[in-house]
């Protein structure tokens, strides 16, 4: 059950302030007048003596007198003025300090009730509560595209489990009418759905791993070809196999090496390739291009198939996303093979950006990794 938000209990800012400010000015005060009392008359009297004075006489007290007097109603006006002014002082930074701190608790709450859209107005009571507000608008923008992208994946989930689910649901019906029989095709059908599923499910936790920096990274110093060339290597027969060339080119620095987790990285090179198998046509062929210079290291794969439109260029590392051109060609795969791939890019403290001129132009995927200096 949900606990209701607990308000602080005692005095707020303003009369905190005002307590402060009235304890500066009654010590304040209390110092004047025991120096006045202590320290004044006797000097006063003392220099009245040096200056020609009698003692004991009535002019001597007279004076005295007045200068009492009046040192008590100077004193009287300066602890009135510097009252007046704790009072004016404490509504102005009460004011100036509790609108926005008010502010960041309503939003707060609407934060907490579900509201991810709150924002904090920018405060202006000084560089302190600026950045707090800042930082605070930040964390809800963060809030809130979480519960965006829980909202999306759950729905992109129930759509991707939706096909298999009813494949498997239409042949059960049909074994249960006696329509269809059992045999090498139904089974067929229910080890690839059951395939698809398995991935799919493999897909979802490496995503969901990496997106969150757990994937446990084991970092070796390797020579980026070798790299390369294993992913190259592993993808070989599929490519022979659909009838499109696959190029392995390098430019000079073949001996550079990259810090990276090699099984992961060869797993996001791999997902980039057979994402760029899918979309190429028998005849066509895809290039891995490497570039080193001395701060980076780019892994290019160039492919000359499908392209992608300009509209769906920044979406293809969404999860599940496949534009209409991949519907077109093939929906073997789960959809989120890139995404994984960016997201293990990134935990590399490198970038996966994609590049197109369009439908029919092919595309460029381009791995940009930091390279590591030698010894």
């Amino acid at each position: 059950m949900k606990q209701p938000a607990t308000r602080g209990s005692g005095p707020g800012i303003a009369t905190r302030l005002l307590l402060a400010q009235g304890l500066v000015v009654t010590c304040g005060a209390i110092t004047a007048a025991g120096v006045a009392a202590i320290v004044g008359p006797p000097l006063f009297h003392h220099h009245l003596l040096m200056a020609g004075e009698r003692p004991n006489t009535p002019e001597l007290r007279h004076i005295e007198r007045a200068y009492t007097s009046a040192n008590t109603i100077a004193l009287g006006m300066a602890v009135l003025i510097a009252l007046i002014a704790a009072i004016a002082v404490t509504w102005y930074l009460s004011r100036r300090l509790t609108r926005p701190v008010v502010q960041l608790a309503a939003v707060a709450e609407r934060i907490s009730h579900g509201d991810y859209s709150a924002r904090a107005a920018p405060a202006a009571a000084g560089p302190e509560l600026a950045s707090l507000t800042g930082t605070f608008n930040q964390v809800a923008e963060r809030l809130q595209h979480t519960e965006s992208t829980r909202h999306r994946l759950l729905a992109d989930l129930a759509h991707e489990l939706r096909t298999p689910i009813a494949t498997l649901e239409a042949y059960l019906d049909g074994l249960d009418d006696g329509v269809t029989g059992w045999g090498p095709e139904p089974a067929r059908v229910f080890r690839d759905q059951i395939t698809r599923l398995h991935r799919l499910a493999e897909d979802l936790n490496d995503v969901s791993r990496a997106e969150e920096g757990e994937l446990g990274l084991v970092l070796e110093c390797t020579p980026v070809q070798v790299v390369v060339q294993a992913a190259v290597e592993s993808l070989s027969p599929r490519y022979a196999g659909k009838g499109v060339q696959l190029l392995n080119a390098i430019r000079d620095g073949a001996d550079a090496e990259v810090l990276v987790d090699f099984q992961r990285f060869a797993q996001a090179l791999t997902n980039v390739l057979i994402n760029a198998l899918r979309h190429t046509p028998p005849g066509g062929d895809v290039t891995v291009q490497t570039t080193i210079d001395t701060v980076s290291i780019r892994i290019s794969v160039i492919d000359t198939g499908d392209g992608i439109p300009a509209d769906q260029l920044p979406h293809i590392f969404e999860r599940f996303y496949r534009g209409s051109l991949a519907r077109d060609r093939d929906s073997t795969g789960s959809g989120i093979g890139l995404t994984i791939s960016r997201a293990i890019a990134r935990a590399h403290h490198g970038t996966l950006t994609a590049d197109s001129d369009g439908p029919g132009t092919g595309a460029r995927f381009t791995f940009t990794l930091p390279r590591r200096p030698r010894h």
